[in-house]
């Protein structure tokens, strides 16, 4: 039993381990943004794209753009067949929706290497001067030099 209870507690402690992960966290983060996202750019195709290709079209509505295959079989008010139809105008919605996420994605992946480079090019500007700097600064001469200055310094005031 307690062997079980151990292997329950592991569990359960990894399970945090996990959860408290900064990378989890953000992960957890992007999604809820990415969901908004989506919302915002479904409006975006379905309330501005999709009333301008309409009226292209001339349909009222783009999702009722459709391709007839089968005209629906009657019996009166009872449907036999149902008709088979091609919805052509949900998918170009679908297409423009994809068009512009892939769009907004990219924007956003390149302002980020902009960003990046930026930053990357400025740490290499800064290590080179740094660099330079002590380059130009003269070495500090070994104790050796010291003392050599010294006895002929000390040999200058004895000769005066």
């Amino acid at each position: 039993m307690a062997k079980k209870e151990k292997k329950k507690n592991s569990l359960w402690s990894e399970f945090k381990t996990f959860l408290t992960r900064g990378n989890v966290l953000d992960m957890a983060v992007g999604v809820i943004i990415a969901t908004a996202f989506g919302k915002i750019t479904t409006s975006l195709v379905n309330d501005i794209f999709m009333p301008f290709i309409s009226f292209i079209f001339g349909a009222r509505d783009m999702t009722a753009l459709n391709i007839v295959v089968r005209e629906a079989v009657m019996d009166g008010d009872t449907v036999v067949k149902e008709a088979i139809t091609i919805g052509f105008g949900t998918f170009v919605a679908a297409i423009i929706d994809f068009i512009l996420v892939a769009l907004v994605v990219f924007l956003i992946v390149k302002t980020f290497n902009k960003i990046h480079e930026k930053a990357e090019a400025k740490k290499k500007a800064e290590e080179e001067a740094k660099k330079a700097a002590e380059e130009e600064k003269p070495a500090e001469p070994s104790e050796e030099i010291l003392l050599l200055r010294e006895i002929r310094d000390s040999l200058k005031k004895d000769e005066e």
